[in-house]
């Protein structure tokens, strides 16, 4: 039997588009009359690991254990279109700002039941590639941004947009003490982050809404770190 080959990144955003294909066309009577959003990316994910180890060489991980690709430090996301959104651990305030960390594969999917035979389908509508760059909160770092680009060489700038970078933190309850806050504000000066494309939330465990990533990636707008592999 001959040696499979390395799982890289390209060969990755090829298999996920494949396996999308395929899945589509693939009946799946466990998932027939099922509602929970959970169970179906539960088994989409499966099934993609599956599919995925028989064809390359690729660690898996789980979310218990952390990416679920942790080779290409990547994790993947099933969500459906009519509510694209899901969770993730809460590491660091930073997340929302600088990204996650790692990059998403986010597979958005429109389910139907076919009656006749008891099993139901998955339409996949996107694959969404996001690199880590691109993985934080749209509205937050475009702020940032604007307070940045808008500093200038003008004497006094630099203080005046760390106020403001400082205000808007806090206004944004970006979950930090008032120290913390006022350092990260100072950082951002130095180092503005990167646009991001998702919606996040703050709560125990981000909230990440993938509206935005599905529009960017239909306009291309950020390729290569933001891009629909279905398209």
């Amino acid at each position: 039997m001959p040696s499979l080959s390395p799982l890289t990144l390209d060969l990755f955003h090829g298999a996920a588009t494949s396996f999308a294909t395929e899945l589509a066309a693939t009946p799946l009577p466990d998932l027939y009359a099922v509602t929970d959003g959970k169970a179906v990316g539960t088994k989409v994910e499966a099934m993609f690991k599956e599919y995925l180890q028989a064809r390359f060489q690729i660690e898996v991980g789980n979310a218990a254990k952390g990416l679920d690709f942790p080779s290409l430090n990547t994790d993947l996301k099933v969500t459906s279109l009519r509510q694209p959104q899901s969770s993730c651990p809460f590491k660091a305030a930073t997340q929302k700002i600088y990204g996650l960390g790692y990059n998403l594969l986010v597979v958005v999917y429109v389910k139907s039941d076919n009656a006749s035979e008891r099993a139901a389908y998955l339409d996949i509508q996107h694959v969404i590639y996001i690199d880590q760059s691109r993985t934080s909160d749209f509205t937050l770092t475009k702020q940032i941004r604007e307070i940045v680009h808008a500093m200038g060489s003008e004497v006094g700038g630099r203080e005046i947009a760390i106020e403001d970078l400082d205000a808007l933190l806090q206004d944004k309850n970006v979950p930090l003490d008032e120290v913390s806050r006022r350092r990260l504000a100072e950082r951002l000066v130095d180092e503005p982050p990167e646009q991001g494309v998702l919606t996040i939330s703050n709560a125990w465990q981000w909230r990440l809404q993938y509206g935005r990533a599905i529009s960017t990636a239909a306009a291309g707008s950020n390729s290569p770190e933001v891009v629909d592999l279905r398209a």
